[in-house]
C-alpha cells in the first residue's frame, strides 16, 4: 500500500486499469447487435419472435452464469476467470461474424451471456477489492459507471460502423475481436494467484423471511426499470425502421446509447437522494417514459426520443435505488444469496418482456405489441409506488419498536466482526448488478 492509502501501489493501479478496460470492452460487445437486428431480420428472413428470442438469450443465460461464475474469482483467481471470459466473448463475436442464420445468432448471444457471468465478479474484484478501505465507495461508483458506459457505447459504435464502414455485419465484431486480443495481453500480465481463498461453489439465491416484503418491492421496481431498457434495446430499432422509416443504424444506435447515458448520469444521485426517494422519483420517470412509448409504440422518432430520456433517468434512479436498498439491509453472511436473487429479477425484466412482444407479433403489428406492453408496464408502476410507500412506512415503525423477527437487518456491514479485526473482509459487498458489488453504500447510510 502506498503512503496515502489510496491504491495499493503501481501493480494495483495496473490491475484496476485492466479491469476497467475489460469491463468496457465486454459490455460494449454484448450490446453491439442491438442496432443491427433489423439488418439481421432482413438478411436471414426470420420473424419477430426469433429476433426477440435472440436478444433475450443473453439476459436469460447471464443470470445463471453469474450465479455459477460469480464466486470463481475468489477460488481460482481473477486471471484464470478473465481468460475464460475473454475466450467466451471472442466465441460470441465469431458467431456473429460468421452468422448465416438465426442459430448462429442464438449461439453468439449465449456465449456473450457466459462471458458476462465470468467477467463480472473478476473485474469488480480487481476494481473494488484492490482499493483501500477509504476509497472503496469511489471504486464501486467507478465499476458501476464502467459497466453501464460499456453498455451505452456498444450500440453507438455498432450503429456508426454499420452505417459508415463497409461490411456492416462484420466490421463491428472484427473491431471487438481486436480489442479482446489486446485484453488477453493485459490479462496475461496480471500476477498469478498465490492460492485459493475458498472452494468454488455457485451462489444459491435465497431471501430470508424477514426481508421478503422489502425484497419483493425492490425486485418489482428493478424489473420495471429493466423492462423499459430492454424494450429499447430489443425492439425499438425495428419499430422505428418499419413505422418511421428510420433505417440508419447510427441513429438507432445513438438513441439506445441515450437511454443508458441518462441512466449512468443519474445513478450517482442515488447516494444523495437516498434509495427510497430515488426509487420514487425513478418510478415516476419510468411511468412517463412508458406512457410515451405506449402512445406511439416507438413509431415516432421525436416522441421516442423523449421516452428514451425519461426511461433512462427512471432506469438509473430505480435500478440503483432498488439495489442499494437491498444491499443496505442484507445481513453480511447472506448478502450474496439475497442480491443474486435480486438480479435474477433484473435480468428477467431485461429479457422476458421482449419475448412477450415477440409472441404478441403473431397476432399484432410490433408497434401495437410495444404499445400494449408499455401500457401494462406503466399501469404496474402505481402499484409498486404504493407498495414502496407502505414498506417505507412499515420500516420506520419497526425501527421505533421491537425487532420484527429473527431475520432483521444487520446493524452494519462491519458490526459483526469489528472485534476480530477483519474489517477489510466485512466491508465487502456482493452485488451482481449490472454485476456483483457494483452498488455500495457507506455502513451508516440506511434507506428510509
Amino acid at each position: 500500500m502506498d503512503a496515502d492509502g489510496n491504491w495499493h501501489g503501481r501493480g494495483r493501479a495496473y490491475e484496476v486499469r485492466t479491469a476497467m478496460y475489460l469491463l468496457l470492452v465486454f459490455t460494449a460487445g454484448a450490446y453491439l447487435p442491438s442496432p443491427l437486428y433489423p439488418d439481421y431480420q432482413q438478411a436471414f428472413g426470420f420473424g419477430d419472435l426469433t429476433m426477440t428470442s435472440v436478444y433475450a438469450t443473453f439476459a436469460l443465460v447471464s443470470a445463471p452464469a453469474l450465479l455459477l461464475f460469480g464466486p470463481a474469482s475468489d477460488a481460482l483467481g481473477p486471471r484464470t476467470v478473465l481468460r475464460a471470459g475473454l475466450l467466451s466473448a471472442a466465441l460470441g463475436s465469431c458467431c456473429f461474424l460468421l452468422a448465416s442464420g438465426p442459430v448462429w445468432l442464438l449461439a453468439g448471444r449465449a456465449a456473450q451471456g457466459l462471458a458476462l457471468g465470468a467477467l463480472t465478479g473478476a473485474t469488480t474484484l480487481l476494481i473494488i477489492e484492490r482499493a483501500a478501505s477509504g476509497q472503496r465507495p469511489r471504486a464501486s461508483v467507478l465499476a458501476s459507471i464502467g459497466f453501464v458506459a460499456g453498455t451505452a457505447a456498444g450500440p453507438l459504435v455498432a450503429g456508426v460502423l454499420a452505417h459508415y464502414a463497409p461490411a456492416p455485419r462484420h466490421i463491428p465484431y472484427l473491431v471487438h475481436l481486436a480489442l479482446l486480443l489486446g485484453g488477453w495481453f493485459l490479462v496475461s500480465a496480471l500476477p498469478a494467484p498465490e492460492g485459493t481463498s475458498r472452494r468454488w461453489r455457485p451462489t444459491c439465491p435465497r431471501v430470508p423471511a424477514g426481508l421478503r416484503s422489502l425484497f419483493a418491492v425492490a425486485a418489482s421496481a428493478g424489473f420495471l426499470a429493466w423492462t423499459a431498457a430492454g424494450l429499447f434495446l430489443a425492439v425499438v430499432p425495428v419499430v422505428l425502421g418499419r413505422e418511421a422509416g428510420i433505417e440508419n443504424p447510427a441513429v438507432t444506435g445513438a438513441l439506445l446509447c441515450a437511454v443508458l447515458t441518462c441512466s449512468v448520469l443519474t445513478q450517482p444521485l442515488v447516494v444523495r437522494l437516498g434509495p427510497r426517494l430515488a426509487q420514487l422519483l425513478g418510478l415516476a420517470a419510468l411511468a412517463a417514459g412508458l406512457v410515451l412509448l405506449a402512445l406511439t409504440g416507438g413509431g415516432s422518432l421525436s416522441i421516442t426520443v423523449l421516452a428514451a430520456a425519461a426511461s433512462g433517468v427512471g432506469h438509473g434512479l430505480t435500478y440503483g435505488g432498488a439495489a442499494a436498498t437491498v444491499d443496505a439491509v442484507a445481513p453480511e453472511q447472506q448478502r450474496a444469496a439475497i442480491t443474486s436473487a435480486l438480479y435474477i429479477a433484473f435480468y428477467a425484466g431485461s429479457g422476458l418482456p421482449a419475448v412477450v412482444v415477440g409472441l404478441l407479433t403473431r397476432w399484432l403489428p410490433m408497434s401495437t405489441a410495444v404499445s400494449w406492453l408499455g401500457a401494462v408496464a406503466a399501469g404496474l408502476v402505481p402499484l409498486v409506488l404504493v407498495a414502496l410507500s407502505f414498506t417505507g412506512r412499515a420500516r420506520r415503525v419497526a425501527r421505533g419498536g421491537p425487532s420484527p423477527g429473527p431475520v432483521a437487518p444487520s446493524p452494519g456491514p462491519g458490526a459483526g466482526c469489528a472485534a476480530s479485526g477483519e474489517s477489510r473482509n466485512c466491508d465487502r459487498r456482493t452485488v451482481p448488478g449490472g454485476g456483483p458489488r457494483f452498488l455500495r453504500r457507506r455502513p451508516e447510510q440506511r434507506p428510509e
